[in-house]
C-alpha cells in the first residue's frame, strides 16, 4: 500500500534518519527520532529546497528518477533499481577510444597494480549502487518495515508528486511558447477510423500474399489510397526494423495499424492470402467499436523494446505542451533522456517515432508558425487517454515465430 514521507520516515531506524538530517543540514538532536522526523519533513517540504536538489542532480540521476516519477507500483527489488540506475548512467565517453585504440606493444603489457587499476574502466553496478545510496540519503528511497517487504525498495508519495512537480517546473522553464499557428494537423479519430477502413478492405477485396506473407504492392497501394492519412510504399534501400513485425514492409503508420490488427486476431495470415477473422467481420461491420485507449496502449507496448523508456517520454510531452510550444524547445528539454536505435538518432526517435505516432494517434496537433517553427499542442483526448493508460515498465511485445507475445 503507497505511503506518504512521515509514515515511511516513522520506520526507519535512526541511523537512517541522521544521514538524512545530515544531508539537509538539518539542526536538531541527532539522538531524538522525534526531532529527526520533524526537521526532515520541514525540509523536505520546502519548495526551494527539493528545487535545488533537483537542479544540482546528473543528467543520469534524473534518467534514474525519471523511470520512478512516472511509474505507479509499490515497491522494487533491489536487483530492479539497480538495472534502472545502471541504463540511466550517461555511456562512458572514453569507452569507444579505448575499443578502437590499438593494443600497446607487448613489451609494455606488464603493468604496475596502480596504473591497471586507473585504467580500469568504472564498474556500472557500482555507479548504480551510488546512486540508490544517493536517492535514500535525500529521503527519496526507503527499504519496507516488515519481514515481507525488507528487501524492497519504496518510494513515499507525496515525495513522487512534489518532485515530478520541481522537474516538471525546471522543464517549463526552457519552453518555448507560442500562440496558436494558422496551420496544424489533427488526426484525432483518423486512426481508429483508418484500422475499420483497413478491415473493409479486407473483407471486399481479394487480397494475396507473397511468399514472405506480405501484400503486392498493388494491392497495398490500393489500400493506402484508401486511408486518411497519405503514405508511401516503403523502398528497398536503406534498414527498417524494431518498430514492429512489419514494419520492414509496410509504411510507418499503416504497420502500427496491420500490427494491431494482426495482434487483435482480426487479420490473419493464410499460406497465400490474408483474411479477416469472425472478430475482424464484426469489427469491419461496425457491429463492435475499436477503443482508442486498446491501439494506444498497443503502440506503448510494441515500441517499448526500441524506446525502453517510452511511457516516460509521452508522459513529458503531455506535461510540457499543455499550450502550442516549439519542438525545439522539447527536443532540447528531452534529448538527453533518449538513445538512439540503430539507425535512428536520438532526435528521429523522439520527432518520428514519438511525437509523429502521437500525432497518429490523436494525441497532439503538430502545426507550423508563420515563421515556419514546428510547434505542438495536445489534445483533451490525448490528456485524458495518456492519464488513464498505465503501461508497466517491463510490459512490452515482441514477435516469436510470426506471432506476438508480451514481454
Amino acid at each position: 500500500m503507497p505511503m506518504n514521507l512521515a509514515e515511511m520516515l516513522c520506520y526507519a531506524d535512526i541511523e537512517q534518519l541522521t544521514r538524512i538530517a545530515d544531508t539537509y543540514r538539518c539542526e536538531c538532536s541527532s539522538h531524538s527520532k522525534n526531532d529527526l522526523i520533524q526537521s526532515i519533513l520541514i525540509a523536505v517540504q520546502r519548495r526551494d529546497v527539493l528545487e535545488s536538489r533537483v537542479e544540482d542532480m546528473s543528467v543520469g540521476d534524473i534518467r534514474f528518477l525519471n523511470s520512478l516519477l512516472f511509474d505507479q507500483r509499490a515497491s522494487y527489488s533491489l536487483e530492479e533499481l539497480t538495472a534502472r540506475a545502471r541504463t540511466a548512467e550517461p555511456a562512458d565517453p572514453g569507452q569507444r577510444e579505448r575499443e578502437e585504440a590499438p593494443p600497446p606493444p607487448v613489451k609494455n603489457r606488464k603493468k604496475s597494480k596502480t596504473s591497471a587499476s586507473i585504467e580500469a574502466p568504472p564498474d556500472p553496478d557500482s555507479a548504480a549502487r551510488s546512486a540508490i545510496a544517493r536517492f535514500k540519503r535525500f529521503g527519496w528511497l526507503f527499504n519496507g518495515f516488515s519481514h515481507q517487504t525488507r528487501f524492497l525498495y519504496h518510494v513515499p508519495e507525496d515525495v513522487r508528486s512534489r518532485l515530478k512537480d520541481a522537474l516538471a517546473r525546471q522543464f517549463r522553464g526552457k519552453l518555448e511558447l507560442r500562440g496558436e499557428p494558422s496551420v496544424y494537423r489533427d488526426e484525432r479519430g483518423l486512426a481508429v477510423a483508418d484500422m475499420s477502413q483497413v478491415l473493409r478492405f479486407i473483407r471486399d477485396n481479394d487480397t494475396p500474399l507473397t511468399t514472405d506473407s506480405v501484400l503486392y504492392k498493388r494491392q497495398l497501394q490500393q489500400l493506402l489510397d484508401n486511408l486518411s492519412v497519405s503514405e508511401e510504399i516503403p523502398g528497398k534501400s536503406g534498414w527498417r526494423f524494431g518498430y514492429g513485425r512489419r514494419f520492414r514492409d509496410y509504411p510507418d503508420r499503416f504497420s502500427l495499424l496491420y500490427d494491431y490488427g494482426c495482434f487483435k486476431g482480426w487479420l490473419q495470415e493464410q499460406l497465400d492470402r490474408l483474411e479477416l477473422s469472425e472478430e475482424g467481420f464484426a469489427y469491419a461491420s461496425g457491429e463492435k467499436a475499436i477503443d482508442p485507449a486498446d491501439l494506444y496502449q498497443f503502440w506503448l507496448r510494441l515500441y517499448k523494446s526500441p524506446i525502453p523508456n517510452l511511457n516516460i517520454l509521452v508522459q513529458w510531452i503531455s506535461l510540457l505542451s499543455a499550450e502550442w510550444t516549439t519542438v525545439d524547445s522539447v527536443e532540447r528539454i528531452l534529448l538527453p533522456f533518449v538513445k538512439e536505435y540503430y539507425y535512428d538518432s536520438a532526435s528521429d526517435v523522439l520527432r518520428k517515432r514519438v511525437i509523429g505516432n502521437m500525432m497518429h494517434l490523436g494525441l497532439l496537433r503538430i502545426g507550423e508558425t508563420e515563421s515556419r517553427e514546428a510547434v505542438i499542442r495536445m489534445t483533451p483526448q490525448g490528456r485524458q487517454l495518456i492519464t488513464g493508460v498505465e503501461v508497466g515498465s517491463e510490459d512490452h511485445l515482441s514477435w516469436i515465430g510470426g506471432s506476438f507475445d508480451f514481454g
